[in-house]
């Protein structure tokens, strides 16, 4: 049976979905103001491996990955390049489309902008109005009473005491407590902006998923991932306006993904950083690997080596580490190289196949799924069996890699 570790819990349960047969999940998509860097990169690829094994389990899955296109760093590019923001963003939620079709991901059932969901939004805000839970303030803002949730720093355990002894100065006048969150900013000349009852603005980053997530999926989703950074504060608080706003769960199951580090060519492991000199965009990656391996083949590479590391494990992105997935891969396609497949269906059955559900049913573990292909393909060698090809390319196949 399927077991996840939610992050909420802190513990590895078996998996039960709300609907039998079916799976609801939201995972956290880009602002599309720049390119997507390999850290996106390895976040949604997981989570395409997750909803393919979910999907391969016999779940049918909608699968929602948003698109935030109204923000700060959108405003300053804008200006910056003295364009509009819809052009920005338009042009960017392109390139991150076109990111993650040639990393092998599947394209999410839905895949909403924030400025379609302004309606969603603010009523959203109304509700948690008038239940208490927000207030205008003086400076036009709304923003969320964080100590009116009784809750608040469960996700990412921090608790109110240490938030408040680390919190800074407050920013603005108008707050009510250094750690309450806008809900809804007051418009600022030259900036996006729409109406509502408190006023022109626009809305902040965190009410946006709780809209989406709820208006797509409903009221509680299964399963709710995204990258290790959001953990705390936009998942802490989506949690915190979703729950006290319609009184129930928000999502069972919370999913991040490990950290990804770049390693220097002195050895040094460290956080990918423009200031650094090592960041790295999915496009530059794919440029380098393309060269290296062949036109098209850069693509299977990176993700092969994305999935030989478990999605909760740290990855650590080098050229050395991405050669040695490039060999790895070249010993799998040696295998099947002028080998024919039988004709049957995968059955799991079949000893490599059960151990590879196995692994993957132990909250998605590629490492050891992909070291079950290795032994595959050793026995290939040895035997020519094609009804070992046929499981080769069949669980490749659930990976998307070996096409």
């Amino acid at each position: 049976m399927l077991s996840i570790y939610s992050t909420l819990t802190r513990e590895q349960r078996p998996f039960e979905s709300l609907e039998p047969g079916r799976v609801r999940m939201y995972v956290c998509g880009v602002t599309v103001y720049d390119y997507c860097h390999i850290g996106h990169g390895r976040t949604f690829v997981a989570f395409d491996v997750v909803r393919r094994w979910l999907e391969a389990s016999g779940y049918k899955v909608t699968f929602v990955r948003n698109i935030t296109d109204v923000d700060d760093k959108i405003i300053r590019r804008a200006a910056e390049r003295g364009v509009t923001t819809d052009e920005l963003t338009d042009e960017f939620a392109r390139a991150m489309q076109e990111d993650m079709l040639a990393l092998g991901c599947l394209a999410p059932t839905f895949e909403p902008r924030a400025t379609q969901y302004i309606p969603q939004m603010l009523n959203l805000i109304g509700k948690l109005e008038e239940k208490g839970f927000a207030y205008h303030a003086a400076d036009g803002d709304v923003d969320y009473a964080v100590r009116k949730f009784p809750n608040y720093g469960r996700l990412s355990g921090k608790s109110i005491d240490d938030l408040q002894s680390g919190a800074r100065v407050q920013e603005r006048e108008g707050k009510h407590d250094p750690l309450d969150f806008v809900l809804w900013k007051s418009a600022k000349p030259g900036e996006p902006q729409w109406d509502s009852k408190w006023g022109c603005g626009r809305p902040g980053w965190h009410i946006e998923c709780s809209a989406m997530a709820m208006d797509l999926l409903g009221e509680t989703i299964d399963i709710h991932g995204g990258g290790p950074d959001l953990v705390f504060p936009h998942h802490e608080n989506e949690i915190a306006q979703s729950e006290a706003a319609t009184g129930h769960q928000f999502a069972r199951t919370w999913m991040h993904s490990g950290p990804l580090r770049v390693r220097s060519a002195d050895g040094k492991e460290e956080k990918m950083s423009k200031s650094l000199g090592n960041f790295w965009t999915i496009r530059d990656a794919l440029k380098e690997t393309n060269a290296a391996y062949g036109e098209g083949c850069g693509a299977e590479v990176l993700r092969f080596f994305l999935l030989r590391s478990q999605y909760r494990s740290p990855i650590t992105f080098s050229s050395v580490l991405i050669e040695e997935a490039h060999k790895a891969l070249v010993r799998l396609y040696t295998a099947l190289k002028g080998r024919a497949a039988d004709r049957a269906a995968l059955d799991w059955n079949e000893p490599f196949a059960a151990r590879f559900k196995a692994a993957m049913d132990d909250d998605f573990n590629t490492a050891l799924a992909v070291s079950v292909l290795f032994e595959l393909a050793t026995e290939i060698n040895r035997t020519g069996s094609p009804a070992l090809v046929r499981q080769l390319l069949g669980l490749g196949r659930i990976l998307n890699i070996l096409g």
